[in-house]
């Protein structure tokens, strides 16, 4: 049985901002209180970082246009006692995916996690 730390992206919208910052401030908002709802708090929930195409340096992740801004996300989880890498990566899009019906969600990296460094 394995450990493994799962990063999943999600593509939130939210209407009715003016700006980047307040966009990504109820997205986070929106996604951790559903995800409290339904008692995953372990879930960690942050703003996802996009390369700039000109230079490469990293922005966060978010549009916004007439009024409705597009988040991405960064979703980890930890999911232990698994049978490996994508049994892994099913237990955690149906956790997460259970909490935010309806969000785009899609697995961008798992790492195993050594037992060793958890104690």
């Amino acid at each position: 049985m394995s450990d493994f730390l799962v990063v999943l992206e999600a593509a939130w919208l939210v209407r009715d901002v003016g700006n980047v910052d307040d966009a990504i401030g109820v997205a986070v908002s929106e996604a951790g209180k559903r995800l409290n709802e339904r008692e995953k708090s372990y879930v960690e929930v942050n703003v996802g970082a996009t390369g700039c195409p000109a230079c490469g340096e990293p922005f966060d992740s978010a549009f916004v246009a007439a009024g409705t801004a597009l988040v991405g996300l960064v979703l980890e989880i930890d999911v232990f006692n698994t049978d490996g890498e994508q049994h892994a990566r099913r237990i955690a899009k149906s956790e997460v995916g259970g909490a935010l019906r309806d969000v785009p969600l899609d697995v961008v990296e798992t790492v195993e996690i050594d037992a060793d460094e958890e104690d």
